[in-house]
């Protein structure tokens, strides 16, 4: 055997051991088995959609009997922010409002700067001129209080807000209908630019993550006003925009594999796009933290909520909407057929 032959039947071996590894890496089948990129997502579907339904539930059950901690926007009242220049104590400051004969107010500190949130209940009287009267009573004898029996700041009385109880009860009633209508025309949307089979689970993942927030607001008892509900709404467009590039890619991969089953295609599909998840998830949320950490006041409330429905926005794009599609596929009648994970 001459020394050329020698040579291409060593270059003929390295290249037969680097397809069998290639091949070995792409079936996930080599030696070292996990491979980055190669999770099989929807075998833990069931387990993950198990998790999805308690908390949907348990949410629920936290919003029917505990409720929503609402602000003046949508309860209705009064409510001052001040700011005193010496130290005081939310007893203190509690007790000499109360001193004025304004019952049920309640005050929280903001931060360690001497800052104070005071919120008052509407007071109701038997036309609408009377309670214009009686909240305009409160304010006065609030605002007399405050500057003789406390040093406050030179600007002392940041803000007063008041919202009288039909504009919050209609506030709250709109928000309902803006999210409802924002939900009808997703499924529509979907259901036009994809299919019928993917708008359910686009929609369900948006419920699902609407209401696991709103659940959070409830069991941590944080207030719940306009800007909140904002946040809320921008969630479900972050929520959609995550879901979309994910249907969009099950789309494209279908075709080339469908011979796999649509258990491969979705899997294949996630773990392709599970670099751009992470890095815009991960972008997104220190964002939002920032907020959250520097913001104060109710840019760190919208923070907490962006930071919230972010991560479980995420979450339900891969383990809510993608295997909800299998439940769309199995329902028209097309079983789908198993397959193995490769890039």
């Amino acid at each position: 055997m001459t020394p050329g032959t020698q040579a291409d039947l060593r270059k003929t071996d390295q290249g037969s051991r680097a397809n069998a590894a290639s091949g070995a890496l792409a079936t996930g089948s080599g030696k070292r088995g996990f491979e980055w990129g190669r999770w099989d997502f929807v075998r833990l579907s069931p387990l993950m959609g198990g998790i999805s339904l308690l908390a949907t539930v348990v949410s629920i059950a936290l919003l029917m009997t505990k409720g929503l901690n609402y602000g003046i926007d949508f309860a209705g009242g009064t409510e001052a922010q001040v700011k005193f220049a010496k130290a005081t104590s939310s007893n203190d400051l509690r007790n000499a409002i109360e001193s004025t004969g304004i019952r049920g107010a309640t005050v929280q500190a903001l931060g360690d700067q001497n800052e104070f949130l005071i919120h008052m209940e509407t007071m109701i009287g038997k036309t609408d001129r009377e309670t214009n009267d009686l909240l305009k009573s409160n304010i006065g004898r609030l605002t007399e209080v405050l500057r003789t029996k406390f040093e406050l700041a030179p600007d002392g009385i940041r803000r007063i807000d008041t919202v009288g109880p039909q504009v919050g009860s209609e506030l709250k009633r709109n928000g309902l209908l803006a999210a409802f209508y924002s939900f009808l025309v997703i499924l529509i949307y979907v259901a036009v630019r994809f299919d019928y089979k993917y708008a359910p689970g686009a929609v369900l993942c948006l419920v699902h993550d609407s209401i696991f927030t709103l659940g959070v607001f409830s069991l941590l008892g944080r207030e719940f006003n306009v800007q909140i509900m904002a946040a809320v709404l921008t969630l479900i467009g972050y929520s959609l925009n995550d879901t979309i590039v994910t249907f969009d890619r099950i789309r494209e991969t279908y075709p080339t594999f469908r011979d796999r089953g649509m258990v491969f295609v979705i899997n294949k599909a996630v773990n392709d796009m599970l670099g751009r998840t992470f890095l815009t998830a991960g972008c997104t949320l220190l964002a939002v933290i920032a907020l959250y950490a520097l913001g104060g006041g109710v840019i760190s409330e919208i923070g907490f909520t962006l930071m919230v429905g972010i991560v479980i926005g995420t979450y339900s794009s891969v383990y809510v909407a993608a295997p909800l599609i299998l439940v769309m596929e199995k329902l028209k009648g097309a079983r789908p057929v198993a397959g193995k994970v490769t890039a």
